[in-house]
C-alpha cells in the first residue's frame, strides 16, 4: 500500500508541475502569464522565441479591423465580399460562395469563432483595398506596439515560413485588444455562430469548460502545433495566457487552463516587469513542429507526450471541470453583391488612445500604472 500511495504522488507531481519543464528532448514550449489589467509577467518560458502563429494571426487582423472603425474608415455595416482572392485559400473556410456579402460586425464572428480564412481575406480586402495594403497595415500596427518579433505575410496564419511571432508579442496584442477595445468583449465570449442551419463551434473549450474564460483565440498547422491565447477573469483579477506549440487540442487546453488556475491561486510572485520588458530572440528561427505532428513519426511523438502530459485524459486529472452556457451569435447574410466602392486609402496611424502597458513606440503614449509588489509564493 505504501509503495502505490509512493507511486501516486509522484504521478500527480508530475503532472501538476510538468508546465515548468515539459520537454526533455532539448527544447521546451512558449509559455506566458500576464496580468491583464497591468501588463506584469506573472510567468514566462521561452516567451521571446520564434513561433509560427497560425490562426491567432486573426487577433492582429481583428485588431486592425478595430482600430479602422474607431477612426470612421469602415463602421460594422461595411459590406464584406468573398473575392475570388479570398476564395482560394484553404480550410478552415465560411463555406460561402463567391461575391457573397456579409457585414464587417459578421465577417469579425466568422474569423474569430469560426477561424474562417477566406473572410480573413475578404475583410482584409474591406478594410484596405486589398490583402496586400491590409498586410502591411497589420505590420505597421505590430510595429507600433512593440511587437518587435513578429511579421506577418497573411491575414489568416495558414502557413508562410516567413510568418513569426512570440509570445511576448501574442500577450501585448492581446492587452491591447483588452484594453483599447472592450466593446468586443462579447465577440470573444461567443462559443458559437450560427449560419443558416450550420452551427459552427469554437476550437477555444476553454469557453465551456474553465470559469471566467472570456476570450481569445486558438490556431493550428502542422509547422506551429497547436496555439492558443486565452483571457478569462475571477473575482476582479484578468489574467492573459499563451500557450505555443502543443501536441493536441487537449493538451494545449489543459496546459493554458493550469497557467491560469496557478494564476489565479497566486502561486506566482510578482515579476514586477511588464511584458513589454521581455526580449524577443532576435534572428532566431521557428521551431519546425510539421515533423513531430503531421510526419510519420507523429503517432510516436503524440504517444509520448500523452504520457508526459496525461492532464485531461481518461482517469487523470484535469483543470477543465465547468459547465458554461455557450453564447451563439447568428450571421445574418447580405446577399451577393459586386462593385462596391471600397473605402479611401488614408494615411495608416494608430489612434492617440492611452492604453496601460508602457509602448516603446511614440505613437501610442499611455498611462504609467505602478505595478503590484510581489505576493508571497502561496
Amino acid at each position: 500500500m505504501r509503495v502505490f500511495y509512493k507511486k501516486y504522488l509522484t504521478i500527480m507531481f508530475f503532472a501538476f508541475f510538468s508546465v515548468f519543464s515539459f520537454f526533455g528532448a532539448g527544447f521546451a514550449l512558449p509559455m506566458l502569464l500576464v496580468d491583464g489589467k497591468m501588463g506584469e509577467v506573472l510567468y514566462a518560458q521561452e516567451a521571446g522565441v520564434a513561433w509560427h502563429p497560425a490562426s491567432l494571426t486573426k487577433l492582429m487582423s481583428a485588431f486592425v479591423t478595430f482600430e479602422a472603425i474607431k477612426k470612421g474608415k469602415i463602421s460594422l455595416d461595411t459590406p464584406v465580399i468573398l473575392s475570388r482572392n479570398a476564395l482560394k485559400v484553404p480550410p478552415s473556410k465560411s463555406g460561402l460562395p463567391r461575391e457573397m456579402a456579409l457585414s464587417v460586425r459578421d465577417a469579425l464572428y466568422m474569423i474569430v469563432v469560426k477561424s474562417a480564412n477566406d473572410v480573413a481575406i475578404a475583410l482584409g480586402e474591406a478594410v484596405s483595398g486589398s490583402e496586400k495594403a491590409f498586410v502591411k497595415e497589420m505590420n505597421e500596427t505590430a510595429k507600433a506596439l512593440g511587437m518587435s518579433g513578429t511579421v506577418f505575410v497573411n491575414a489568416n496564419g495558414l502557413h508562410k515560413k516567413a510568418q513569426v511571432s512570440t509570445a511576448r508579442d501574442m500577450a501585448i496584442l492581446a492587452l491591447n485588444i483588452k484594453i483599447r477595445h472592450p466593446e468586443f468583449n462579447s465577440l470573444f465570449a461567443t462559443s458559437i455562430v450560427q449560419l443558416g442551419e450550420a452551427k459552427m463551434k469554437s476550437y477555444n473549450i476553454l469557453l465551456a469548460k474553465f470559469r471566467g474564460t472570456n476570450g481569445m483565440k486558438t490556431g493550428f498547422i502542422c509547422a506551429a502545433g497547436f496555439n492558443i491565447a486565452v483571457s478569462a477573469t475571477r473575482n476582479s483579477r484578468s489574467l492573459i495566457a499563451i500557450v505555443f506549440g502543443a501536441s493536441s487540442e487537449r493538451e494545449r487546453a489543459q496546459m493554458v487552463a493550469q497557467l491560469l488556475t496557478k494564476g489565479f491561486a497566486g502561486e506566482f510572485v510578482g515579476s514586477g516587469k511588464s511584458v513589454l520588458d521581455l526580449r524577443n530572440i532576435v534572428g532566431s528561427s521557428p521551431k519546425n513542429m510539421r515533423p513531430l505532428l503531421c510526419g510519420e513519426n507523429a503517432p510516436a511523438y503524440v504517444a509520448k507526450r500523452k504520457r508526459e502530459y496525461p492532464l485531461g485524459l481518461e482517469g487523470q486529472q484535469s483543470f477543465l471541470n465547468d459547465n458554461i452556457e455557450k453564447i451563439t451569435y447568428r450571421v445574418k447574410l447580405l446577399g451577393k453583391m459586386r462593385n462596391v466602392v471600397l473605402p479611401i486609402k488614408r494615411p495608416f496611424h494608430i489612434s492617440q488612445t492611452p492604453v496601460v502597458v508602457q509602448m516603446p513606440v511614440v505613437q501610442m503614449p499611455i498611462v504609467n500604472v505602478p505595478l503590484p509588489r510581489p505576493r508571497l509564493n502561496r
